[in-house]
């Protein structure tokens, strides 16, 4: 029933229900509780945590132990506690180490008609996809290749020049991605 707890807790409830002195399965009940206590870490007030544990062990009971409990028990219907599955949108995206967003982008870009915004805007989409081709692979980022799959995410409405728009160098690139890192770790 909930995985958390694991068998032996299962196998504790399941001894407890089968008791027939009713201040035994309160005993029992009591020491599955203080099980249950030191398997999950608490991080909320004390009383909410004994309330969500004597929930928990009604639920793993399936509601049939026959004892009093010190908490009002809030029955939890099957149905209900699992929400419903939300279908994950499914998209078919060209070239995956870029990603959707970047496709989309292209595909404005394209459809812009000021020239000087779209030759702006053409290099700050090159230089990102030349940071994901980084992030994807170190040794198959090169300008030619981005220059290249943003042509071909633009019908080649969108050609840019290397001799006269530089990228985004591959020394400044890589030393933007260890000094992150390296920030990273500090935090740590």
């Amino acid at each position: 029933m909930m995985p958390e707890y694991g068998r032996s807790v299962q196998q504790m409830v399941e001894h407890c229900k089968t008791l027939k002195d009713k201040e035994k399965r309160m005993q029992c009940a009591n020491s599955i509780i203080m099980t249950m206590a030191n398997i999950v870490e608490h991080t909320a007030d004390k009383e909410d945590f004994k309330k969500k544990l004597w929930n928990h062990l009604a639920a793993i009971a399936n509601y049939e132990l026959d004892i009093d409990y010190p908490v009002d028990i809030e029955r939890v219907d099957d149905e209900n506690a699992r929400p419903e599955k939300i279908d994950y949108p499914q998209k078919r995206i060209r070239k995956r180490n870029y990603g959707s967003i970047v496709e989309s982008f292209a595909g404005h870009l394209a459809e812009m008609d000021d020239a000087a915004k779209s030759e702006q805007l053409s290099l700050l989409i090159a230089n990102h996809m030349k940071r994901d081709l980084s992030n994807w692979s170190v040794d198959s980022m090169s300008d030619s290749k981005v220059v290249e799959d943003l042509a071909q995410f633009t019908n080649g409405k969108i050609q840019i020049d290397l001799n006269r728009n530089q990228l985004i160098s591959d020394g400044e690139l890589l030393s933007s991605r260890i000094s992150t890192s390296v920030k990273k770790k500090k935090k740590k």
